[in-house]
């Protein structure tokens, strides 16, 4: 269905707001991007759009129990705030520091929430983009022009989870539910509950609720690699007895995990095979020499082919260790009114299955995009590095890491829109694009990411929907922070990927209009 079609259009004499940059969502993506448009680009107009009743994304919509971050959050953090608590942060925490960000440099007043966007039109004739949508409070319609769209939104859709279609899933009895969608008033004490799924969601929900519960089942098709570690950094804790300031330990502390981190991932691409049993050496001394590591915690893949789930104090291996928890790694053949009919032929009995089964990956937020009155398709365009795109002028895409913190390639692309902005200004261009110069006509195209690399299973079922990508680093999103932290801002804004044209003046929203 055409959304635009069937958008109703705001009244020609209502005011059609005009903005230099547009920015979409207000998670730590989208608060990220105000922060630096405001600190790098003064004096330029912005505004961030959110469709959700407030910020966080993520953190916001993740309800469910014991909800945390699966990355530390000293580089889950932004660079420019300090994080003063333990590495692994409850969602509450995290949408707590969000929002002193918000607070504490006068954000506030450049968000405007429950802002559904619903398409976003470019034209080469202005050169500007026009955002339409509805407001959630009584659906009116608004419509807001941008020189420059900068898409914040993440990269699932938020409305709801992944769950397969399972034979006879309507002949249970019980409750199915996505951690994604957790209802409020979900009742699992003393109850049999089945989790489906292996991943860092299981890893919080299992422990969080298996003291509640009866006892809780982890059912899985393969294992996956975990990290079981104490969460609480020892350097940070060291430097505060020395009472060193926040802003050193922030900086000190991020720089000595990353530096861990990179030595991590080389050695799993390197000598895969001695990664591997440290990291089954972890589980097992949580669950003792006779547990079935092999079958349940020895992933087929080698490590950081998916990623990893960390597992502050061990909690998911302690409640197995307890009895409270059983991991049973097999295949489901069909639902059945009690439980679960498994393909060894063994019933799963249970009053509650919890699918934490993934993502629904949403492409640039489920938008209608159309430039110069064509339908964009983003699955034809090619990458520059994983955030601007072939064919589509005036546009960025945060996508953040998967083996690194996400918010790391935040501050790395902020800084890069700002200095591109600035670029512009200082050229007086009004439009900027991405091209493949003369020598990468030839190029070959790829899937978004190298399924031999990284493969998880969000991306695998929807890497159709994505850019293609090069066989050169530029024309890739490479994964990789420790290349990237020195090559994004080293880019040459005058290189020839970049083209960049003039237009008319300016225009004016009529609100400005009528303060002059």
């Amino acid at each position: 269905m055409d959304t635009v079609a069937t958008l109703k259009k705001p009244s020609s004499k209502e005011a059609c707001e005009h903005f230099d940059v547009l920015v979409v969502g207000a998670g730590i993506s989208g608060i990220g991007a105000a922060y630096h448009l405001k600190q790098q680009c003064p004096g330029m107009r912005f505004v961030v759009l959110e469709g959700l009743e407030s910020f966080g994304g993520t953190w916001l919509m993740h309800r469910y129990p014991g909800v945390r971050s699966d990355s530390d959050l000293y580089t889950f953090g932004y660079r420019f705030k300090p994080w003063t608590g333990t590495p692994i942060a409850t969602g509450e925490e995290i949408l707590r520091y969000i929002g002193d960000v918000i607070e504490e440099d006068d954000l506030a007043r450049d968000i405007r929430y429950k802002h559904k966007i619903l398409a976003a039109t470019w034209s080469s004739k202005d050169n500007r983009w026009t955002i339409e949508g509805i407001k959630a409070d009584g659906g009116e319609p608004f419509r807001i022009t941008a020189n420059f769209l900068w898409m914040c939104q993440g990269y699932y859709r938020h409305s709801e989870g992944y769950t397969p279609e399972w034979k006879g899933m309507e002949t249970f009895k019980g409750k199915i539910v996505h951690p994604q969608t957790w209802p409020k008033d979900l009742d699992y004490k003393n109850k049999n509950v089945i989790v489906i799924g292996s991943g860092a969601t299981t890893a919080t929900v299992v422990p969080a609720i298996a003291g509640d519960c009866k006892h809780v089942t982890v059912l899985q098709r393969s294992p996956t690699y975990f990290v079981p570690a104490r969460n609480e950094n020892e350097l940070a804790n060291t430097l505060r007895d020395l009472e060193i300031k926040e802003e050193w330990i922030h900086e000190i502390v991020r720089r000595k995990i990353l530096r861990d981190q990179d030595m991590f991932t080389h050695r799993s691409f390197h000598e895969p095979e001695t990664v591997k049993q440290e990291l089954l050496a972890g589980v097992r001394a949580y669950l003792g020499p006779d547990y079935d590591i092999a079958t349940h915690f020895t992933p087929k893949y080698r490590p950081w082919q998916q990623r990893l789930a960390f597992v502050p104090e061990g909690d998911l291996f302690k409640g197995i260790a307890a009895g409270k928890a059983t991991m049973v790694t097999d295949e489901i053949e069909r639902f059945e009114e009690k439980g679960i009919r498994l393909k060894s032929g063994q019933l799963l009995e249970a009053d509650i299955v919890i699918t934490a089964t993934g993502f629904n990956l949403s492409v640039l937020g489920d938008i209608d995009f159309t430039i110069d009155g064509k339908p964009l398709d983003f699955s034809q365009a090619i990458t520059y590095r994983g955030m601007m795109f072939t064919g589509v002028p005036n546009l960025v895409w945060i996508f953040g890491y998967f083996r690194a913190s996400w918010t790391l390639r935040v501050d790395l692309i902020c800084d890069f829109v700002c200095r591109l902005l600035n670029h512009m200004k200082a050229k007086g261009a009004r439009r900027v694009s991405v091209a493949l110069r003369p020598e990468e006509k030839d190029m070959p195209l790829l899937p978004w990411i190298d399924p031999q690399n990284f493969n998880p299973g969000y991306m695998m079922r929807s890497m159709h929907l994505l850019p293609k990508r090069g066989d050169k680093p530029e024309w890739q999103h490479t994964q990789d922070y420790w290349s990237e932290k020195d090559q994004l801002p080293a880019i040459d804004l005058d290189d020839r990927v970049f083209v960049y044209e003039g237009g008319k003046p300016a225009i004016k929203s009529r609100v400005a209009e009528a303060a002059e």
